[in-house]
This record gives structure tokens, sequence and C-alpha cells, in this order.
């Protein structure tokens, strides 16, 4: 079984509390998972063996978080081959803002499709006004996302 590692955007630090609980979620099922925030990232973190899963909230006017940034422009700059890597994201946001909703993951998602990165499973998005608790939302939304993982790595093998 390949390792996770979570990839945190995140202003308020929701993101990162979700992340821990993905982490825990993903171990529970007995697979290695770490969280990374993506303060001093570069491109060469998709160097790592295993899959990615962008844990990501938006910010302003639908941009990436403050400590994603630095990455995310290095990444779009560098503008490796990602054909190796396979991905998954939980988005972040508020649908009050229609315009750009949980686009922080939405913008990593555009990004890693651009550079040839394969996506598992389809983009989750959750909604701020929703009344419904982002950690708990994530925790059994990865359940299936691993499933879907679980599935394309017994294709691989």
């Amino acid at each position: 079984m390949n390792a996770v590692t979570i990839l945190v955007g995140t202003m308020t630090g929701t993101a990162e509390l979700v992340a821990n609980d993905v982490r825990d979620a993903i171990a529970a099922r007995g697979r290695d998972a770490e969280v990374v925030a993506m303060d001093d990232l570069d491109p060469t973190v998709f160097q790592r063996p295993g899959v990615f899963l962008f844990c990501c909230s938006t910010y302003g006017q639908g941009d990436v978080p403050d400590n994603a940034l630095k990455f995310y422009e290095a990444l779009g700059a560098a503008s490796p081959d990602l054909s190796h890597v396979r991905y998954g994201v939980f988005a972040l946001g508020d649908r009050t803002y229609a315009d750009t909703f949980c686009h922080g993951g939405k913008r990593f998602d555009e990004l890693m499709t651009r550079l040839k990165a394969a996506r598992i499973g389809e983009v989750m998005r959750h909604d701020a006004s929703a009344g419904t608790i982002p950690e708990a939302v994530a925790t059994e939304w990865v359940q299936g996302w691993l499933q879907q993982l679980e599935t394309v790595e017994a294709r691989a093998a």
C-alpha cells in the first residue's frame, strides 16, 4: 500500500485540523499517512513515494492560502511532468462566495491536471455554510477515496 502525503494549505488552521483527522482515518485503515504544511515546499515533494492528498482552503478572491502560494507558484513555474503522481483533493470553501467557492483546492486540481498528474476520485468540496463539521465530512469522504485508491493500486499490481 502506498503512503499518503497530505499537503495542507490553510489560513485559519481549519484545513490543518481536517488533515490531521484524515491522517488518523487513513492510519486506522493500516496505511501510512503524513500531514505536511505547504509553507516550505517546492516541486521536489512529488519525488516522494506514494500518493498525495491536497487539503486546501480558499482565501480572498478564490486564491490559495498564503502558506501555499509560494509552492503553487513554484510548481506552475517549474511545470514538471507529474504523470507518475496520483492525488486527491479535499477543498474547503464557503458557498456564499459562489464565484470562488472552493477555488483554493480547484486551483491545485487544475494545476496538477495540467502537469499530467492523475486524480483519484472527484474533488470533494466542503461548504462552511452547510452547518456540517469539515473534519467529520472529510473522514467520511476519505473512506470512499481510499477505496478508489485501492482499486487503482490493484489494477497497477
